[in-house]
């Protein structure tokens, strides 16, 4: 696990995550939408925010497959 795009991720994440407290314990089996209480708006907010940080161009098929920060760390250093 890339510990660099870990902490970028959660950095990203921060202000669209409802439950902060969960974010403060985040781990890679955090769910995004369930732990964190993201809705879908603001996902797509998410995904695109980590394609300008990583230069990435994130399919709607990988979008949609992710669910936890763990999913978005193995996404991110795989097309990077």
């Amino acid at each position: 696990m890339d510990q660099a795009v870990f902490k970028d991720v959660v950095k990203i994440i921060t202000p669209y995550a409802k439950n902060a407290d969960m974010l403060a314990k985040a781990t890679v089996e955090t769910n995004i939408h369930k732990d964190l209480q993201v809705n879908s708006t603001r996902f797509v907010d998410i995904v695109l925010e980590f394609e300008d940080k990583f230069g990435l161009t994130i399919s709607d098929e990988e979008a949609d497959k992710i669910q936890t920060i763990g999913d978005c760390v193995s996404l991110v250093s795989k097309l990077k």
